[in-house]
């Protein structure tokens, strides 16, 4: 049983080992970095926006469109402290994967007649933003990393019980659904008699 456990912590450990193989089938979403990868977080929203707006899309859009949302909710929606900023989060990885999507998902739009002008807009602003602040000269671990929508990146769920903030979410949400259960189902119950 124990070497089971070893064989099954050995493959996730591979599966979820980075940039050492090459991205699975789907469409190839370019790496950021770290410093892009802020710019963009402020500019999901407006890209979003701009993406929900599109009523004639193409095979191509919605799947980026789809993995950026489905890698956001693997993320948990971008809540855990330190997933955008702290590199030795657990949700670090993920969260360039599904900000990585969202410039992918905006490149494309600005191929695509009905976005081409705000997209291109949008894109200029970004790149603005990204020159003012060095954004490329900010790197990580997973600078270099490509992802494909083909693939789900997830956090590294067995590295939150190490990441203290990580961990003191975990807590703080076991603390809190604890004591709504106990006031949901075992508080003190009165009589109406």
């Amino acid at each position: 049983m124990a070497t089971t456990l070893l064989v099954i912590l050995a493959t996730s450990a591979q599966a979820h080992n980075g940039s050492s193989a090459p991205p699975p089938p789907g469409i190839q979403i370019p790496s950021l970095t770290h410093g892009q990868m802020a710019v963009i977080a402020r500019y999901r929203g407006d890209i979003l926006d701009l993406a929900q707006r599109q009523t004639a899309t193409d095979p191509t859009f919605r799947r980026l469109y789809n993995h950026g949302n489905l890698q956001f909710t693997y993320c948990l929606w971008g809540l855990m402290p330190g997933s955008l900023s702290d590199e030795e989060s657990p949700f670090n990885e993920c969260s360039h994967a599904y900000l990585a999507t969202a410039k992918a998902l905006l490149t494309h739009m600005a191929t695509m007649p009905s976005a081409e002008r705000e997209a291109k807009a949008l894109i200029s602003d970004i790149d603005a933003e990204m020159v003012r602040s060095g954004a490329s000269w900010i790197l990580c671990q997973y600078s270099g990393e490509a992802f494909s929508t083909g693939a789900v990146v997830e956090p590294r769920w067995r590295d939150m019980f190490f990441h203290l903030p990580s961990l003191a979410v975990l807590l703080a949400t076991i603390a809190a659904l604890i004591g709504a259960s106990w006031v949901i189902f075992g508080g003190p119950r009165t009589s109406t008699a």
